[in-house]
């Protein structure tokens, strides 16, 4: 008998709800979208200390992808200290609906999704 490889995932719209699906993947990016959609224009140094336990280089990563994603504008200033600014983009500002309607589903589903996640455990003798 032999083994086959399976067919690469030919399905473009799967291919690219991931591909969007990875631009908010991780809570960092969803957090910084949060405070900004708020205040509207942010400096670097009012998000970190909005931001609770984000690490500086997290903050930097994240901006910079969420910048290059087209989410974020960034503007510098030219004075000293340099002064950096960022606000949201129209494409951002097009994303605020679908997350807040997953954090709403988060929080409305959160006692279940824990239930079934200590129900799993249980029955499968795993430690939380």
């Amino acid at each position: 008998m032999s083994r086959t490889t399976p067919e690469p995932n030919t399905n473009h719209r799967i291919d690219r709800a991931i591909e969007s699906l990875a631009l908010i993947g991780d809570r960092w990016t969803i957090i910084v979208m949060h405070y900004l959609r708020h205040e509207t224009v942010l400096r670097y140094g009012e998000l970190e200390a909005a931001i609770t336990g984000i690490s500086r280089g997290v903050l930097t990563r994240t901006l910079r992808s969420m910048e290059r994603d087209g989410l974020v504008e960034r503007k510098v200033y030219p004075v000293l200290p340099p002064r950096v600014e960022y606000t949201l983009t129209e494409l951002g500002l097009s994303l605020i609906e679908p997350i807040i309607a997953l954090c709403e589903w988060s929080e409305a589903n959160y006692d279940l999704v824990k239930a079934a996640r200590n129900a799993y455990d249980d029955a499968n003798g795993a430690k939380t």
